[in-house]
């Protein structure tokens, strides 16, 4: 499948076609917008648009003010090719505040080189329970430096509720949490997504996180899933394009507080 193609794949099945994803969550569509309202506790934001410039500020004006009577903090997920050109200029007047950009990356299964194992003296551990999701939750504080409350949160409520939607792991030294990461599969597309890998700064640049990442491949390719995609950091983009992953465009967080 050419690049063209597959960003339209990942546009129909994962962002136009969103579904609700978790507990409580909700899927909504609405102007030419389809926005995801989880409340207090989830993440909210819009995933998807298609605007034109007549239509985009009264679009971004009404997604400002619903969320702002839900009293929820939100994202609108901005991709490079959406329209119109300006639509980040436009959300930066009403408001938004954008966080740094990074690379939505999309590799075949099939294709991506994914024989990596964990190096001497660390173990990959499956997240089961909330014993696993506090060690996952010890790992992102240390390795992002951001409070992993919502995260823990999430987490555990997915694990409980639909369990074959997320998978996630611990790579162990001994008894210390050193690396971990998720996986959302989502149900009747060809898409899962790989999301939350971070190593602590001290365990850097050994291959966890290529060993992460082979993990997951091998859990996605073994329940009938054909692409992985990842929402890349400057820091993972080249390790992901050695692994074989494309980079299609840029994904903008345009973040938006009451």
């Amino acid at each position: 499948m050419d690049h063209t193609a597959l960003l339209a794949l990942f546009d129909r099945e994962l962002r136009e076609g969103a579904r609700p994803d978790g507990p409580g969550v909700r899927v909504e569509r609405t102007g030419g917008v389809v926005r995801r309202v989880a409340g207090a506790q989830g993440w909210n934001g819009v995933v998807w648009s298609a605007l034109d410039e007549a239509a985009a500020d009264a679009a971004i004006a009404e997604q400002i003010a619903h969320y702002t009577g839900l009293g929820v903090e939100f994202e609108w997920k901005l991709y490079g090719h959406d329209r119109p050109a300006d639509l980040g200029q436009r959300l930066r007047a009403a408001g938004f505040r954008a966080e740094p950009e990074e690379t939505l990356m999309i590799g075949e299964i099939g294709e991506l080189v994914v024989g990596a194992e964990p190096p001497p003296g660390v173990r990959l551990e499956p997240v089961t329970g909330p014993t696993g999701v506090d060690l996952v939750a010890d790992v992102h504080e240390k390795a992002f430096g951001t409070d992993s409350s919502r995260l823990r949160d999430q987490l555990l409520a997915q694990l409980s509720a639909d369990p074959d939607t997320v998978v996630a792991v611990v790579a162990m030294a001994g008894d210390e949490p050193v690396s971990a990461a998720r996986m959302e599969l989502v149900p009747g597309t060809r898409f899962a997504g790989l999301w939350g890998g971070g190593t602590v700064e001290s365990w850097r640049g050994r291959g966890i996180y290529r060993a992460l990442v082979a993990h997951r491949a091998h859990v996605a390719a073994a329940r009938g899933y054909r692409y992985l995609q990842v929402d890349a950091s400057s820091q993972s983009r080249p390790i992901l394009e050695r692994l074989g992953f494309t980079p299609l465009t840029t994904t903008t967080p345009y973040m938006y507080t009451p």
